[in-house]
């Protein structure tokens, strides 16, 4: 069982951050997957009472707080019609509504867990994270950074560009609510393809392949496939996962420009 010594519900991001530089410190989102652990730390910080809870949308961009949760994505009108849905179909198997009332959009990224399916899909699209101590920056850089014990900045929204891209989702699982397979989503841009797959079983990364017009769906399908490297466990094989990435890939790829989904 989780346990805390202290609970301070923090009245701005300054005192946030403040107390998360002392020791054996934590920010708490929904805590979804910290009660199912053994850890105990001295202080956790609540930012629920900081309005970080709200999805903005502008003419430029969506502003996603870090204490949105996942059931507010997966409705949010603006978000999911500019998109395609992604968002529905990216928390839709996500265990059941209750949690995704519970998880929140910060916990997510900010973990940068191999099978985040939110990872996933918004590392497809033009993200960035807006961080309190270390400012904006990509979303793919920001994935890239290793999740450490002693990185104790905040993490204080996700900022998603209205840049005309159009995107499609979707996951392998073993059973409907388990943790992804294999997790593929697919925007594009022009003569740019964004590939983003995760659950490899490592963390969500994201390749840009140009279609030039000489080489068939098939053919960009597998080259981004071959992007990236796959593991084993017991959920699957090297084999099976880049197999399966290269699959449905190309199916995204066919569902975005309008042409009939092949089988195989």
């Amino acid at each position: 069982m989780f346990r805390a010594e202290d609970y301070v519900k923090v009245d701005s991001l300054a005192e946030a951050y403040e107390l998360c530089q002392k020791r054996s410190s934590l920010v708490v989102g929904g805590m979804v997957w910290l009660k199912m652990t053994n850890v105990t730390k001295r202080t956790i910080v609540d930012l629920s009472g900081l309005g970080l809870d709200q999805i903005e949308e502008t003419g430029e961009e969506f502003r996603i707080g870090c204490m949105s949760t996942l059931r507010q994505i997966e409705t949010h009108q603006g978000l999911n019609q500019y998109f395609g849905g992604i968002f529905r179909e990216c928390t839709r198997h996500i265990v059941g509504v209750q949690m995704r009332n519970c998880a929140t959009v910060g916990g997510s990224i900010y973990s940068r867990f191999g099978f985040s399916d939110i990872l996933t899909c918004m590392m497809a699209l033009d993200t960035y994270v807006e961080l309190y101590h270390g400012g904006i920056m990509p979303l793919s850089e920001f994935a890239k950074r290793p999740v450490r014990r002693d990185d104790k900045d905040i993490l204080v929204r996700v900022i998603i560009k209205k840049d005309g891209r159009k995107a499609a989702y979707t996951t392998q699982r073993n059973s409907s609510t388990d943790f992804p397979l294999l997790a593929c989503c697919v925007s594009r841009r022009g003569s740019n393809w964004y590939v983003a797959v995760g659950a490899r079983p490592s963390k969500a990364q994201v390749v840009t392949i140009t279609d030039d017009g000489y080489d068939s769906l098939a053919q960009l399908a597998r080259e981004a496939a071959d992007s990236f490297t796959y593991g084993t466990n017991t959920r699957g094989s090297s084999r099976y996962r880049r197999q399966l990435a290269s699959v449905y890939i190309r199916r995204l790829m066919e569902r975005l420009t309008g042409r009939s989904v092949t089988i195989g």
